[in-house]
Parts: structure tokens; C-alpha cells; sequence
């Protein structure tokens, strides 16, 4: 469709409450004015952001990590990631949480892409981050985080998406851009 024909969309705001409050999220319900003039409801997780970080130790492997997520009441293999903290640039997150939760630094960083995973429901932005030449220093992971880090080839990796053993969306994308990247498409 080109740009000159596009309609515009928008829904305003005319109320916004939150509805609920954690660490972590929070729950807005808001009433908007639709283009047609009429009020709806409006329910929306605001989430932080998160960044992650497709680390590749050499340009045919990953590393990967493996934790418990209770909401799926499951083992779940992933890409190493964590939620930007208040103030802080995503790139410093992606640093962060690469040592805290695999031990390891990267030398080389690339900005791939920013998503929004859940745009029906919530705000959530994924910055993602190619991290190469890595050096393992130790990791020391926050209180109550458990998980088991390890590195598997970028062609396995792929099979595990293709099989179902890797479910994780955050993880399907950057791996199957991985794919890309290795094949020298992107």
C-alpha cells in the first residue's frame, strides 16, 4: 500500500489507569477513541525492554541456556537475555546480562534488529545483539537465577527450532537470522 494512501489509524488515549503494579510489569487499561469516534477498552502489559544477545563463540556455533519458566511449568532452551534496566542504554543491559548469566565477554558487538514480540497486548521491545569474539571470565547470576549455559551448533540449533525443541519466539528469530548471518545474508 503506498505511504500517500494509508488511512490513519490512530487511537487516542482519553483515559489510562494501572491496574495492577509488580516488579517487573505493569497492567494499563485504557479507554480510546477509535478513528471512528467511538470509545473502546484497552488492556496492555508495559513491559521494561529486554535485550538479547545471539552470542557466538565462533561463526558456526551459539551459546545457549537452558532454565526453568514457570509460567510454561518448563525447561526451556534460549538465547541468553535480560530486561533493560531503568536508564539504561540496551547495549549496557546486553554487556550485563551477557557476563552475568554465561561468564562471558564479547569484544565485537552489532545492533541486528529491534522487535516488538507482543504487539497486541504489550509495549515490550527486544533489542537484539550479535556478540562475537568472546572471552569467558566467569559469570556470577543474580539471586534466584538458574540456569545452565552450554554451546551447540548453529546447524543443530536450527534442527532443535525445526523440531520443536527450541519453542522460545525470541530464540526462533535470532536463531533463524543466524542462519543468515552465517550464510553471509545479512
Amino acid at each position: 500500500m503506498p505511504a500517500d494512501s494509508e488511512r490513519d489509524l490512530t487511537e487516542h488515549t482519553v483515559e489510562s489507569k494501572t491496574v495492577y503494579r509488580g516488579r517487573l510489569l505493569q497492567v494499563q487499561e485504557d479507554i480510546v477513541r477509535l478513528p471512528d469516534g467511538k470509545p473502546s477498552r484497552r488492556e496492555y502489559i508495559v513491559h521494561p525492554g529486554a535485550a538479547v544477545m545471539l552470542a557466538m563463540p565462533d561463526e558456526r556455533s551459539v551459546l545457549m541456556e537452558r532454565q526453568y519458566r514457570y509460567p510454561l511449568k518448563s525447561h526451556v532452551y534460549e538465547l541468553p537475555a535480560g530486561k533493560i534496566d531503568p536508564g539504561e542504554d540496551a547495549l549496557d543491559t546486553a554487556k550485563r546480562e551477557l557476563l552475568e548469566e554465561t561468564g562471558y565477554r564479547a569484544r565485537s558487538w552489532r545492533h541486528l534488529l529491534t522487535t516488538y514480540p507482543v504487539v497486541g497486548y504489550s509495549n515490550e521491545r527486544i533489542e537484539l545483539y550479535l556478540a562475537r569474539d568472546l572471552e569467558h571470565v566467569g559469570h556470577a547470576l543474580d539471586e534466584g537465577e538458574f540456569l545452565d549455559v552450554f554451546t551447540l551448533p548453529l546447524e543443530e540449533a536450527l534442527q532443535w527450532v525445526k523440531s520443536g525443541r527450541i519453542v522460545e519466539a525470541k530464540t526462533i528469530m535470532a536463531l533463524l537470522l543466524a542462519g543468515r548471518i552465517a550464510a553471509g545474508q545479512w
